[in-house]
């Protein structure tokens, strides 16, 4: 038995054994609200906790540096003391959405069609041998709901073409994989390792990784961090960003059904892309599974923890009298802790680091207990750093066999876990 599965197990029982976090009712009134500072601990041997210590360590000072870097940039913009206020006014069509528990009423459902464009992907990227890779583009057909922002959302030319990579092999339509990118991480050499997108090609599936509204090419003018635009805009901003999220990946995987006749769509992501593919869990049924790694579910408790963002935030709601409750009722539309998952227990898994200090273990666990307890893998290292990450492919990869997702069994005996 490898080290990671040692970890994954006594983690996994330290979990079994607890209670379950999610608490009854509307999660953004009833969960603890000093749920930011709650500890997520776990027994293990002195290597394990070493290892785990180290790059937690790591993780605090990126989270740091970050914070540092997103809380001039934001807080000024969306989220003084007026733009907080303005929340008030506007924030009840984001609620009744919330509320009704149907995600229908704030996702629409994405176009019957799509024009997509495609040119052949400079480098870097790996070599789709027997097959090609592309870079997919079309008009996204979102419009945001809250019509205060409309003109001014859209008004961001370069956002409103959606962009993927899409690595396909040759001949009858693959199994196809979506993997969805972290906050500020959309370079599509740095994901092609993070996610190992050449192992999982390698046994037979396809790929199409997708970038976010507002990163990369979708950024804004004068951004100085990839998905800066995202979030710097005040709460209603990020509830519309993820709906033109949602609504986009939709979008793909409509079009890979119709033009392409993929029979087989799941779909993966990092920390905020792990927020992502589980929201989409929650979204569309057409999905085989769904898998999150090192996934955030609430961000007004994640950003608390984020020193020195979290001061400033706190320093905001005190002024204006608002509670960590009320914020987190004004994005639980897009939370994934607001819905039921339409996939069954079987086909949905989390991928939890348990030395993550940047979307804590306890978010994982939360959303473990969301959904039913499924399937978990906890390995010992942080958000940065993935250390044994070839324990949890091999998982993945058994993961998919065993749900029917139609990889090819032979060339995944023969490949290598990077």
């Amino acid at each position: 038995m490898s080290r990671a599965s040692v970890v994954s197990r006594i983690a996994h029982d330290a979990c079994v054994h607890a209670p379950s976090s999610m608490p009854e009712g509307p999660w953004w009134e009833h969960l603890e609200s000093n749920f930011w500072e709650r500890p997520e601990g776990f027994e293990l041997a002195l290597r394990d906790l070493v290892r785990v210590r180290a790059t937690a360590a790591f993780d605090v000072a990126v989270r740091t540096g970050l914070a540092s870097l997103i809380a001039p940039l934001t807080v000024p913009v969306g989220y003084h003391p007026v733009a907080l206020r303005a929340m008030f006014g506007e924030r009840k069509v984001y609620e009744r959405a919330a509320e009704s528990g149907d995600p229908r009423r704030f996702f629409a459902a994405p176009p019957d069609a799509i024009e997509m464009t495609s040119a052949e992907a400079g480098w870097p990227h790996f070599e789709a041998r027997g097959g090609r890779c592309r870079d997919l583009r079309f008009e996204s057909a979102y419009v945001p709901l809250n019509a205060r922002l409309r003109d001014r959302y859209l008004a961001h030319e370069a956002n409103r073409f959606a962009r993927a990579r899409y690595w396909s092999h040759g001949g009858r339509a693959r199994s196809t994989i979506i993997a969805v990118h972290g906050f500020a991480g959309d370079p599509y050499w740095l994901n092609q390792w993070l996610f190992a997108l050449p192992w999982f090609y390698s046994i037979g599936c396809d790929v199409l990784l997708v970038t976010l509204p507002f990163h990369g090419a979708r950024r804004t003018r004068g951004s100085v961090v990839s998905g800066q635009g995202f979030f710097s805009g005040g709460t209603s901003w990020i509830n519309e960003a993820f709906g033109q999220a949602v609504m986009d990946v939709r979008s793909f995987v409509g079009w890979l059904e119709r033009e392409r006749g993929v029979e087989r769509i799941g779909v993966t992501g990092i920390s905020l892309g792990g927020y992502t593919a589980a929201l989409l869990a929650a979204v569309d049924d057409r999905l085989q599974f769904a898998i999150p790694n090192v996934p955030l579910v609430s961000l007004p408790d994640l950003v608390l923890e984020w020193e020195p963002l979290g001061s400033l935030m706190r320093a905001a709601m005190l002024v204006t009298g608002t509670s960590i409750k009320t914020v987190r009722r004004a994005l639980a539309v897009h939370s994934p802790l607001t819905y039921p998952p339409l996939l069954d227990r079987e086909r949905l898994m989390i991928i939890g680091g348990v030395g993550d200090r940047l979307a804590p273990p306890k978010h994982s666990r939360l959303l473990w207990d969301h959904w039913g307890r499924c399937r978990i893998h906890w390995f010992p290292g942080s958000h940065s750093i993935h250390l044994d990450r070839g324990d949890y492919l091999r998982r993945m990869g058994r993961f998919l066999n065993e749900i029917g997702f139609n990889v090819d069994r032979r060339r995944r005996r023969s490949a290598r876990v990077a």
